[in-house]
């Protein structure tokens, strides 16, 4: 039987990035998105939720919210586990997989909480499919537990592996770019997708591609697989015809110049590869420059770059250096805009310019700041 209900969902974030991840629920439609810690919550059917795995850029997950309380013993935590509507959503044979974590929690126990987890959705799905069985040979629901505090957060993952596997990743050079954080900074930059725009510290060419998927249209999943698509309570058809809209609404012909240059070859050889197997050869230009000596033609020219960080790469002294030849370069380009991440504390400082505007985000582990100039 198909499911027409409607579930609430949370489309997970990194911190810092929430806002960016409600923006875009709200442009697809979602009009009851609300952003909250790690995340951006919102109601939906199934088909609706498949749409937003599939166009979200900043997201990590999309979650089913299938229970949430305040736990304070693990009996108060089978309970809420045992009452969730698990055999509205999961088949008699669902693959059952239950991850967990805890945060401030006097349930400090992941693994306790993960058995206990499991125990109440059994017992569940053996009363309400009268069985004394369960084979779980069949789809996988990865159920998670998450407790942060006294609350208690029970969730399915609708994706499998995290959104930001696109597909065309298949190395990540060093200091990688998660492909999300890429997608936000495109976003964050106030780069609309319709002029030239170029990364003078390119690496392996994650700002590009997502800069160019932005600006083509083209949905960040559009070419993966989602656990959800193997639900049979899921209308597959709605799916389907979801996934052939978001293949015509991409058009390679809307993507503007948009380059990329690094000092590197062995991180230049990884971008062309990674170009070619997001398709977008032909569309993206990355060549071999220092920085301190590049100058490009054309207006309206936006800079965005993941310079290296210092802590990362070893020579803070030469980060540095190659901060200072920020200011320079703005000056070869005039009228340019410069858009940097970084973990670097006196950036401002080094670079000698102050930024019109900051966001504090992650990169990882590392606290950053995102600047504009």
């Amino acid at each position: 039987m198909i499911d027409t209900n409607t579930y609430t969902f949370i489309a997970t974030a990194a911190a810092g990035l929430e806002g960016v991840t409600k923006r875009e629920l709200l442009h697809l439609g979602f009009e009851d998105a609300k952003a909250e810690l790690g995340g951006v919550r919102f109601t939906a059917t199934w088909p609706e939720a498949f749409r937003a795995c599939l166009w979200l850029s900043t997201a990590d997950r999309v979650l089913w919210v299938a229970a949430e309380g305040e736990c304070r013993s693990f009996e108060e935590l089978f309970q809420l586990a045992k009452a969730a509507p698990w055999s509205d959503v999961l088949p008699r044979d669902a693959a059952m997989p239950v991850s967990g974590r805890c945060a401030r929690s006097q349930l400090m126990s992941v693994r306790d909480c993960q058995a206990i987890t499991k125990k109440a959705l059994v017992e569940h799905m053996r009363s309400a499919y009268h069985t004394a069985t369960l084979p779980e040979t069949g789809p996988r629901y990865q159920v998670d537990v998450a407790l942060h505090g006294d609350v208690a957060r029970l969730t399915v993952d609708l994706c499998g592996d995290a959104l930001n596997r696109r597909g065309y990743r298949t190395w990540n050079g060093e200091a990688p770019l998660r492909e999300t954080a890429a997608a936000a900074l495109v976003r964050l930059s106030g780069w609309r997708g319709d002029t030239p725009l170029h990364d003078p510290c390119c690496g392996t060419g994650t700002l590009l591609i997502e800069a160019a998927f932005y600006a083509a249209h083209r949905a960040p999943g559009l070419t993966r697989a989602f656990d959800m698509e193997k639900w049979p309570r899921v209308d597959a058809n709605a799916l389907r015809d979801i996934r052939e809209d978001a293949r015509r609404q991409y058009d390679p012909g809307l993507i503007p110049p948009i380059s990329g240059s690094d000092i590197d070859p062995e991180a230049l050889k990884l971008a062309q590869r990674h170009i070619r197997q997001a398709g977008l050869e032909g569309k993206i230009k990355v060549f071999q420059k220092d920085l301190r000596d590049l100058q490009l033609d054309g207006e309206n020219l936006t800079f965005l770059t993941n310079p290296p960080y210092g802590e990362r790469l070893g020579d803070r002294k030469q980060c540095e250096s190659l901060y200072k030849a920020m200011k320079p370069l703005m000056a070869r380009h005039p009228g340019c805009r410069l858009n940097v991440i970084t973990s670097h504390p006196g950036f401002e400082r080094v670079a000698g310019m102050k930024a019109f505007k900051k966001t504090r985000l992650y990169n990882g582990r590392l606290e950053c700041a995102f600047m504009r100039f």
